[in-house]
């Protein structure tokens, strides 16, 4: 009886400990960004400029990527990076080069930098 008792008391520590971290979860979109983001890439496509997409949920940042064609390299990539919210904010547009278009704290504000492709859609 006193084995059971034992057996009891090491299932009970193996059940307190926490099976994932908050901290080893990756980083991802909201569905509030994901709707701005698609919002943008709908225009796009409709147009003809942009054709496939890919979303990467990685452990220090999230990103939207965007293709001309799949066998390519993304045209531009949106990226969401908490560790840069208090800093230079978290959302930013890169290019295909690496160069960054447009960095943020509001992702809204960051996705003006396709306003000017947008406006070719509309006229």
């Amino acid at each position: 009886m006193d084995s059971n008792a034992g057996g009891d008391e090491a299932q009970q520590q193996a059940t307190l400990i926490p099976l994932t971290r908050s901290s080893e979860l990756p980083v991802t979109f909201n569905r509030r960004e994901l709707d701005q983001i698609l919002r943008i890439y709908g225009f796009m496509v409709s147009a003809g400029e942009w054709r496939d997409y890919a979303i990467d949920h990685l452990m220090d940042r999230a990103v939207f990527s965007i293709f001309r064609r799949a066998s390519e390299v993304p045209m531009f990539r949106v990226v969401k990076n908490p560790k840069l919210a208090r800093k230079q904010g978290a959302y930013s547009v890169i290019a295909a080069s690496g160069l960054i278009l447009k960095r943020g704290h509001d992702l809204d504000r960051v996705l003006k930098v396709f306003d000017k492709g947008l406006s070719l859609v509309r006229g």
